[in-house]
Order: C-alpha cells, then structure tokens, then sequence
C-alpha cells in the first residue's frame, strides 16, 4: 500500500471512528445535577472529554486501519488501481 494511500485512508477511518465515540458518555447539564450559567444551553455536554474521544477514534481508526492494510497485503482487496 502506498503511504500516502495508507495515509488517506487512516484519516477518512478516524473521522468515522471520532463520530461514532463521540456521543458516547455524554451527560447534559440536567443529567450531570450542574447548574448552567445564564445563556448555556441546558441540553449542553456538561463535559465533553474531546480530547479522551480523539485518543479512543485513534486507537480504533488503527485498528481498523491494521485490517485494512492487511487485507490490502493478501490482495482481498486491491489498492494498486490495476
């Protein structure tokens, strides 16, 4: 598999994999017991945790990304164009 190849498709995978983790443990303000400022949203994530979700989307975009890349190697799925 190409790099830059390998590449693109380790992007397009952890994309994907970032909006599947990301409504996962999310808690609005109501749910959390948190009082909102005036002007904050009520339905708002009391706490996000972006940068937990971007670490978990990477992990499984690699894993993904290993299957891909194996299936490429034992030709199941051809990359090459030809």
């Amino acid at each position: 598999m190409d790099p830059l190849i390998g590449a693109g498709i380790y992007l397009i995978l952890w994309w994907v994999a970032f909006f599947i983790v990301l409504p996962v443990g999310v808690r609005n303000h109501d749910e959390a017991g948190v009082e909102t400022a005036p002007g904050v949203e009520r339905a708002a994530p009391a706490k996000p945790m972006i940068w937990i979700k971007a670490i978990w989307a990477a992990g499984l975009a690699f894993v993904l990304w290993l299957g891909v890349f194996f299936a490429a190697q034992y030709d199941l799925i051809n990359l090459r164009g030809t």
